[in-house]
């Protein structure tokens, strides 16, 4: 069984669906025009909080959390609540994204200057702002341990070669996206740095 959370019209979990034909998809979408294509895309389909539908809610063996957590007033009981749900050796996969990249921290550095802006990085409503150690923090917080991590962002020719000519001292500068999967740990986890992996 598959949950995303913020699934929209439900692509990523038809896509999923495609590899795994067997599994049931579950999609949490806050936009009620969207429930007519979502039905179509998905097995079940809930609209409206995350919050206040989690009774409507199964177990699952995946949960998935793309770009929403920075959305919500309290991410990280928002993670703590959905990671009950998993499975025993369930997995969850959430994005953020890095407001330390350079379309973000030039323009603060050079000019004072940080627009919102209607999508992306400055998302007018982003609510909550990520860097490595607070995304890493965020699963921590929230119980959760992670296992491995990808850098998403260095798939250009520009960034890819400042990556190169700086031997990745600007990597987290160049990253868009922290995507990190985990599963439940011990409370009181602290996890120093992890090994990031780079999306090609």
């Amino acid at each position: 069984r598959i949950l995303e959370v913020g699934a929209g019209a439900g692509a990523t979990l038809k896509w999923l669906k495609t590899i795994h034909p067997k599994a049931e998809t579950t999609a949490v979408e806050l936009n009620p025009d969207l429930l007519d294509e979502l039905e179509q895309n998905v097995d079940v389909a809930v609209i409206g909080q995350i919050d206040e539908t989690l009774t409507e809610l199964k177990t699952y063996d995946l949960i998935l959390l793309l770009d929403l957590l920075e959305h919500l007033p309290d991410s990280t009981a928002t993670l703590r609540k959905l990671s009950k749900l998993l499975e025993p050796g369930g997995q969850i996969i959430v994005s953020v994204p890095n407001i330390a990249h350079l379309s973000v921290s030039v323009p603060l550095l050079l000019k004072r200057r940080f627009n919102y802006q209607d999508s992306g990085i400055l998302d007018r409503t982003h609510l909550r702002f990520f860097v490595e150690d607070t995304a890493i923090k965020l699963f921590n917080d929230a119980n959760l341990i992670v296992t491995s991590g990808l850098i998403s962002g260095l798939q250009g020719p520009k960034a890819k070669l400042l990556d190169l000519v700086s031997f990745g001292l600007l990597r987290h500068h160049l990253a868009k996206q922290y995507i990190m999967l985990g599963q439940p740990g011990d409370s009181k986890i602290v996890q120093e740095k992890i090994r990031w992996a780079v999306s090609q």
